[in-house]
């Protein structure tokens, strides 16, 4: 995974994927790439989840699965939904923040970020 910045960002990227539509682990990998978010390590996902579900976050399930073992099912809870709200105005700050040093940057260097 690139970066620490986007590895701290896991946490409600995974719930706002959950919230759109429960998910088994390396599916919900599979769509933080799609997010934007590759080569996320599955241990690293694995290890949030089950912290998010020992907090009460998410709760999980076994579901039967036609090509494989039975897979954990994640689902939202009321306190993940909460907490995941209380994620974005925090994230909307930070894609203002990201938006001023991106503008003052393409001003000082003289680029356009068509140049890029």
């Amino acid at each position: 995974m690139e970066g620490n910045e986007i590895r701290s960002l896991l946490h409600p990227f995974l719930l706002l994927l959950i919230y759109e539509r429960p998910g088994h682990g390396y599916e919900l990998i599979e769509r933080l790439s799609r997010l934007g978010v590759p080569d996320v390590e599955p241990g690293h996902a694995y290890r949030l989840l089950r912290g998010m579900e020992r907090t009460r976050l998410l709760t999980s399930s076994w579901e039967a699965s036609d090509n494989g073992p039975a897979r954990r099912r994640y689902e939202l809870t009321p306190e993940g939904l909460a907490d995941l709200e209380s994620w974005i105005p925090r994230l909307a700050g930070f894609g203002q923040i990201l938006d001023s040093c991106l503008a003052r940057w393409f001003r000082a260097s003289g680029l356009t970020e068509r140049t890029r």
